[in-house]
């Protein structure tokens, strides 16, 4: 940590700005990561061949490596050096990239992905971490802003850009567009930033992010491979069990551990716990629905990957404005109401979303999906700051850590649960019964293949059903996502502490969890 007379100087220097532009743009591109490849995932399906289960991969495995290695990444940055082990991460992330772009076998594309998680693992918290030493007091808030709102914008840039580069170029440009913007931050980071440490920080427990990654890694590919094999199937029996030991002994683990990597005993605190359910349960929805959206409006609706990513923009609308006006209805009606509040609209747009059907065009699909963005918005925005608020100041930064921890586990889950109720509701509705076997397996993989297959042999009728089935698991997810919105409305409306709780100050030590940014990473 700069001595004040060091962090005048900082301040004096004019490449600050230059380092801030920098972080800027590593954020940026982790920002729209995700939502850029939910838009590639039906062409890549329909390159490669994949089926549902291997694009829920492709989204997970960049998360479940997030997940598992963000705390213990920013520990190795207090340790050996923060700026270090950020350009580290976005070589990582570089190298990722790359890979991503040149492989042509979906095995290959999920490693990368990995690859990728590895990367943002690092820079994530990293990025906000250097702040302090390039910024004094009052320029760190603007700088903090700077950081956050990049990985904010990247939810609406993501999927024009996404559309734009596969209308153009082939489906590796979304991977190779994160390498000169990698590259820019490399170099910047290298020359611009001063190095910091912190020896005291603890030891990264190795143990324990084993566990975390092995742990959450089987139960996702459990749920995955459930729809295929079938719930009651051994291997997948058996891999539950096995990630419910593994979680048991990282929990227990943990509560033993002097200096833990995740405090769980933060958990015990009610205001805490409710809101990090609350942000939890929005970045499963939100994780679940990026993923079943991009296939409806490709395959079923039939656009392109531009007026997909277009037509994609009335929820990351409604999020950025509620994600900007929550703040002044929490101050005037307290965080319990605009919680509750934004739950209930979230499931009110997933109900509403539920009633689509193949006659439905995009303007009914626009109408609930900006009710979903303002209930994301109005819901995970005040749930994060109020969490963190719940805590004393001197462990907001390890509440921080385990509420990003959290909602991750929740944006992986989402995608590998709500993916596997999607593709076991479309295989069941699908009519296959007049193709060979080869042509039906190929159309029972995805919605995509079996347009592929339609259009192979001249079957309209096999599209229609391919459209039909689809929607109808489409309906029952939303339907789900629905019914946990409004449980969890429920419970944060009856449970959550004091109805006029103010929202926290800022504090230095919550820079690590940037609400408004992450809402939809």
């Amino acid at each position: 940590m700069p001595t004040p007379t060091q962090d005048s100087a900082v301040r004096r220097d004019p490449r600050r700005w230059w380092a801030l532009g920098a972080l800027v743009a590593s954020m940026l591109v982790l920002g729209f990561d995700m939502t850029i490849l939910n838009v590639a995932l039906p062409t890549m399906a329909r390159d490669l061949g994949a089926s549902t289960g291997q694009q829920q991969w492709m989204a997970d495995a960049y998360v479940v490596v997030f997940a598992s290695l963000m705390l213990p990444a920013g520990l190795l940055g207090d340790r050996f050096g923060r700026r270090r082990m950020l350009v580290t991460g976005l070589g990582v992330f570089l190298a990722g990239s790359l890979a991503g772009s040149l492989v042509d076998d979906v095995t290959w594309v999920i490693v990368a992905r990995a690859l990728m998680g590895v990367g943002g693992a690092l820079v994530m918290p990293l990025a906000l971490a250097v702040l302090p030493s390039l910024f004094g007091p009052d320029e760190r808030t603007k700088a903090v802003g700077a950081v956050a709102a990049a990985s904010a914008l990247g939810l609406p840039l993501g999927p024009i850009i996404g559309g734009w580069l596969l209308n153009h170029f082939w489906w590796g440009s979304v991977f190779l567009v994160n390498v000169p913007m990698a590259a820019i931050g490399i170099t910047a980071c290298v020359f611009l930033l001063p190095e910091t440490s912190d020896p005291a920080s603890p030891r990264v427990d190795a143990v324990s992010t084993a566990l975390t990654a092995a742990g959450l890694s089987v139960l996702i590919y459990a749920i995955i491979e459930a729809p295929t094999r079938g719930w009651g199937d051994p291997l997948v029996l058996g891999c539950f069990a096995l990630s419910v030991v593994l979680i048991a002994l990282l929990v227990v683990r943990e509560r033993r551990s002097p200096r833990p990597m995740l405090d769980l005993s933060l958990l015990a605190q009610r205001g805490f716990l409710l809101n990090t359910l609350a942000a939890t349960l929005v970045m499963f929805v939100l994780s679940g629905l990026m993923f079943v959206l991009p296939q409806y409006l490709q395959a079923v609706l039939g656009h392109d990957a531009l007026a997909t990513g277009v037509r994609m923009l009335p929820m990351m609308g409604g999020l950025l404005i509620a994600s900007r006006g929550a703040q002044p209805l929490v101050t005037r009606f307290g965080a319990r109401a605009v919680i509750s509040a934004g739950l209930v609209a979230l499931a009110f747009a997933a109900f509403l979303g539920s009633r689509t059907s193949v006659h439905d065009g995009y303007g009914a699909t626009a109408l609930w999906l900006s009710v979903t963005g303002l209930g994301f918005g109005f819901a995970v925005v005040p749930a994060m700051s109020t969490a963190l608020g719940a805590l004393p100041r001197d462990r907001a930064g390890s509440g921080s850590g385990l509420l990003m921890t959290v909602r991750q586990v929740g944006s992986a889950i989402g995608i590998a649960l709500l993916g596997s109720l999607l593709a076991s509701t479309y295989t069941d509705r699908l009519d296959t019964s007049a193709l060979p076997r080869a042509a039906a397996e190929i159309a029972g993989d995805s919605v995509v293949g079996a347009h592929v297959v339609a259009d192979r042999l001249g079957d309209p009728a096999l599209a229609a059903s391919a459209n039909a089935a689809y929607i109808h698991g489409m309906d029952l997810v939303l339907l789900v996502s629905g019914v946990a919105a409004l449980v969890t409305a429920l419970l944060a409306a009856a449970l959550l502490p004091s109805p006029r709780q103010p929202a926290p100050a800022p504090k230095e030590d919550t820079a690590m969890a940037p609400a408004p940014a992450d809402a939809g990473q």
